[in-house]
């Protein structure tokens, strides 16, 4: 018996050679375990270049927005999602986004 897929049967053959994939879903699905990095936009500051080079430890940067204004989550460049931080409840002091927006992607497949 040889070893080149030439001389397999059918059956070999057909086993041997790799398979298309189903289409553009199937594709996808292959990326859907890749951990991405979220931003999270809270607000924006605007100080003065002197400002800058002036803060030290402790020190206070005043944005533009409250705490209880709407965030932004982008990916990269691209706005995602909107939605309002909250504090978690396990007593960690970690916060967490609730989401009020969701991009519409449905499109884009």
């Amino acid at each position: 018996m040889s070893d080149s897929m030439d001389d397999a049967g059918p059956t070999e053959a057909a086993a041997a050679a790799p398979r298309p994939e189903a289409g553009p879903k199937a594709r996808s699905g292959a990326f859907l375990g890749v951990p991405i990095e979220v931003t999270i936009s809270v607000g924006k500051a605007r100080p003065l270049v002197s400002e800058l080079v002036e803060l030290r430890r402790d020190s206070v940067l005043t944005l533009d927005s409250s705490v209880d204004d709407p965030v932004e989550l982008y990916i990269g460049d691209r706005l995602i999602a909107r939605g309002e931080l909250q504090e978690l409840g396990d007593d960690s002091g970690r916060l967490g986004v609730r989401l009020t927006e969701v991009a519409d992607f449905s499109n884009e497949l």
